[in-house]
């Protein structure tokens, strides 16, 4: 993954020991790999092996029920597969947000957010009756032990929280912008920042 310049201090959360697992990670302007520019990252997990996410603002092209059949009528919005990343492309992760103390079976929380993983092998119709929002990620990013971290401190990713609506946004598009302009200051003014620097 192609990093950038140096954060600079007092903009982002120091990484060190912290675990991120339930966080976004937002690409900083300077990260031009085209798989990752513009995304809004949330991370399922991690911890001293590493670190794995999906991105939550490339929808595909590809409906659910093509691949998953009557989890397309399950999902959030336009019933398509979203890219979660270049790993295991093949494979899908599920995103929900339960109804209150109706956490479907084989759930598992991801953070403190009330979000959490959902089991594509369970009755989708079973899962309905206790989420609120499920959206279907085709792959995931991944980062070996210590990468991520390598990748904050150069300046690739911006740490903030998530809110419980990110990974269902009906705006993908803008997601990107409207995450970094909610956090004020600095990262704010961010959201502004051109598509092309050279145009500005």
């Amino acid at each position: 993954m192609v990093v950038g310049r140096r954060q600079p201090r007092g903009e982002m959360d120091e990484v060190g020991d912290t675990v991120l697992e339930g966080r976004l990670l937002v690409a900083t302007p300077v990260l031009e790999d085209p798989r990752f520019r513009r995304t809004v990252v949330l991370l399922l997990d991690h911890g001293d092996e590493g670190a794995l996410g999906v991105v939550l603002n490339r929808p595909s092209d590809v409906p659910v029920d093509d691949v998953l059949g009557p989890w397309g009528g399950v999902v959030v919005g336009s019933p398509v597969l979203w890219y979660g990343g270049p790993v295991s492309t093949d494979s899908a992760l599920a995103l929900a947000a339960p109804r209150h103390g109706a956490a479907p079976e084989g759930f598992r929380p991801v953070g403190t957010s009330g979000l959490g993983l959902v089991d594509l092998d369970e009755d989708p119709e079973t899962v309905r009756a206790s989420v609120s929002a499920v959206r279907v990620y085709a792959g995931y990013a991944g980062w070996e032990s210590g990468q991520l971290e390598d990748e904050v401190a150069e300046g690739a990713w911006y740490v903030v929280d998530a809110l419980p609506g990110d990974p269902f946004t009906d705006v993908p598009d803008v997601l990107w912008r409207l995450v970094l302009r909610r956090q004020g200051g600095d990262l704010a003014l961010m959201a502004t920042y051109p598509d092309d620097p050279e145009m500005n």
